[in-house]
């Protein structure tokens, strides 16, 4: 167990930012209260559209940069290449500045015509001049974040994102709210809401860049005294750091791309089919509001461990990968998946049965639809968290183009889908949520195959799968008893919710002890997972 030890700092590093993903996820759900409440479902189809068209910029320009750059830096790191690795931070940060100007520009002065086009809601537009300059600030952030994840520590992303994420809050509540007041006379007043949340968005992200530059500056010493001391013979050239960057951003670009590329084309495909339909576009933005703050908002939060853990474990793969180390890899790609599979499957039943009670606290209004779908749709949080996890095994392991074609063809097969079901079926909303579904699934079982043939490695399914479902379902049970009981009783609903939620938080980490679900060893392996471990043999547990 020596060597596990050693070589599961990805699992702490990885549920410190995990910790922080969700603290900045809970704030942005808790801040969409009021700002939906302000800016109604119809705003937020506004700004939704706007934030999926910025998405799509951003991954070509930049979201793909902090994953090459830790990638990248942690090779040489592990090396002891410092000189190296600080021309990666350096040319990644030109290329940054020069892609994400570009790309500002594009957008802002295209915003009329791509909100028309591709949504043909021009309305659009507005949210997403305000949001565009957020593309350049996120560039160099991204490059920041990248270079201490590759140096493996997690604390300065951990930190930024929360910041970013408070200053979010603040500044979208209110710049909605002003925005809206002085436009109360405006048939557009919902589109100058969705504009106020996308000021929120730029504030957060300059005040989380101007944190890292900070602690750049502070670090700079630290990177100078390093590159001084480095005596490696390897050298790379500009040019040549430049083209195994390219080389390695392309990949992530296309994998990230295709992910979000299915959120344009559902929106797009949502708005063109139902304005042939006859749907106002007041009430398609509504629907699309929805689906996209209120069923993805659920989703997505478990979701974000996942994909912290996944930003985790590229650079800890490398490390292994570069002392050719096998053993060390399927290890960790042991604990990444059984450590998501452990959270993401109680947390899509919790949410799938405490759907409505959960909405009806976070929105005002009526929460059938939201609910519905959320129901139906919470098992995507499991397969969105394995296709995460997944992705950054292969590009981890340098199978970078892998994960690109699996989720070309999940794509494809999407877009059938949906289609198919908005225009034959009728299926509204449902459409988008079932399609949503179909294409996590088809990424996880494509990844999954090809997980196991480039590392000869198949997951042990029993302790990872079985155990944690069936633990989930007897859950899921106890807390829609203890939620109906409770409420029966007090007639609160957000008192309700919580004593449920606590107690199947209880439940469910007794009977995964009990059965046997996590062992010891796991446990200590775990962040707390010591105390975690002293406290379940006090009680009879382990």
């Amino acid at each position: 167990m020596g060597s596990s030890r050693k070589s599961n700092n990805f699992l702490v590093q990885g549920s410190i930012l995990a910790a922080a993903s969700i603290l900045s996820r809970l704030i942005g759900m808790l801040y969409r209260i009021p700002l939906t409440n302000i800016i109604g479902d119809e705003g937020n189809g506004y700004y939704s559209n706007a934030y999926s068209i910025y998405s799509i910029a951003l991954i070509l320009s930049s979201y793909s940069l902090p994953l090459a750059v830790s990638k990248l830096v942690s090779a040489r790191v592990i090396k002891k290449e410092y000189k190296n690795s600080y021309r990666v931070f350096l040319c990644a940060m030109m290329f940054a500045v020069a892609a994400c100007l570009v790309t500002t520009l594009v957008i802002f002065f295209g915003a009329d015509f791509l909100a028309t086009t591709i949504y043909n809601d021009p309305r659009s537009a507005l949210p997403l001049k305000i949001i565009a300059p957020t593309i350049f600030v996120f560039g160099i952030m991204g490059i920041l974040r990248g270079y201490f994840q590759g140096k493996n520590t997690m604390l300065p992303t951990s930190i930024s994102q929360i910041l970013e994420q408070v200053i979010n809050a603040i500044v979208s509540i209110s710049a909605a709210y002003l925005f809206m007041k002085a436009h109360s006379a405006s048939q557009e007043i919902a589109a100058y809401g969705a504009a106020g949340s996308a000021l929120g968005t730029i504030m957060g992200a300059v005040v989380s860049l101007a944190f890292l530059l900070f602690i750049f500056i502070l670090y700079k010493p630290i990177i100078n005294k390093q590159i001084r001391k480095d005596k490696s013979s390897t050298r790379e050239s500009y040019s040549d750091v430049f083209r195994i960057l390219i080389a390695t951003i392309i990949p992530v670009i296309f994998s990230q791309l295709i992910f979000q590329l299915s959120a344009v084309i559902d929106g797009s495909l949502f708005g063109h089919i139902m304005d042939s339909n006859g749907v106002a576009y007041e009430t398609r933005s509504s629907l699309y509001g929805i689906y996209s703050s209120k069923y993805k908002l659920l989703i997505d939060l478990p979701v974000s461990i996942a994909s912290a853990m996944a930003v985790a474990i590229v650079p800890s793969i490398v490390a292994s990968k570069a002392h050719g180390s096998n053993t060390e890899v399927k290890t960790k790609v042991h604990q990444a998946i059984k450590f998501n599979m452990v959270i993401a499957i109680p947390a899509a039943v919790g949410i799938g049965v405490l759907a409505k009670p959960i909405l009806s606290i976070l929105f005002i209004g009526d929460m059938e639809l939201a609910a519905k779908l959320v129901q139906m749709g919470c098992i995507a949080i499991i397969f969105f968290a394995l296709s995460t996890t997944s992705n950054a095994i292969l590009q981890g392991i340098n199978k970078m183009k892998v994960p690109v074609i699996n989720a070309a063809i999940s794509l494809s097969v999407h877009i059938i889908l949906v289609f198919i079901l908005l225009k034959f079926f009728h299926l509204s909303t449902y459409a988008l949520v079932i399609g949503n579904v179909t294409f996590a699934l088809l990424i996880c079982i494509l990844n999954w195959m090809s997980v196991g043939k480039y590392l000869s490695y198949k997951q042990e399914v029993v302790k990872t799968f079985l155990i944690p479902t069936g633990c989930s379902i007897l859950m899921g049970g106890i807390a829609f008893v203890v939620y109906y009981g409770v409420y029966s009783l007090i007639q609160s609903n957000a008192i309700s919710t919580a004593v449920a939620i606590l107690i199947a938080i209880v439940v469910y980490g007794c009977t995964l002890l009990v059965f046997k679900g996590i062992t010891r060893e796991e446990l200590y392996d775990m962040p707390m997972g010591r105390t975690i471990a002293r406290f379940a043999e006090k009680i009879h547990l382990l």
